[in-house]
């Protein structure tokens, strides 16, 4: 098992003068791959979580537009939480780190940008499963 961090923020530039704020990702050093599907996730329910998977291949960043979440990050050995919001970075998920989204509040708009485009097969639904994949590698 490798010894990356668990928990990887990267910056998000915030440019703010008297009309407002504008934040800006880019460059290498904040947008660590190309792009080929972005989503968000928002008016999520009360008390509902999201997530419940790792990718084989894909890598993600994470970024709370509005309101704030906790994620839960898990490399099949240890876990550690990050609550998201629109002023903490972007939380890179690598590949092979099972994630859960919880605690999303009423008004948190949460946008994923993701180096490949979706692929089923890439998905470990099954933590138990993801587990023994982690510890058999």
């Amino acid at each position: 098992m490798d010894s990356r961090p668990l928990i990887l923020l990267r910056p998000v530039k915030d440019l703010t003068d008297h009309r407002g704020g504008l934040s800006v990702i880019e460059k290498a050093e904040a947008l660590p791959f190309r792009v080929r599907r972005v989503y968000w996730i928002h008016g999520t329910k009360p008390d509902v979580a999201r997530g419940f998977h790792a990718h084989h291949r894909l890598r993600q960043l994470c970024v709370c537009l509005a309101g704030s979440v906790r994620i839960l990050m898990f490399d099949g050995q240890h876990a550690d939480w990050v609550m998201l919001t629109p002023s903490s970075g972007a939380l890179d998920v690598p590949p092979m780190i099972w994630h859960e989204m919880h605690e999303f509040s009423p008004d948190c708009i949460l946008a994923v940008f993701a180096d490949a485009e979706y692929d089923e097969a890439d998905y470990i639904r099954d933590r138990d499963q993801f587990i023994r994949h982690v510890h058999s590698s």
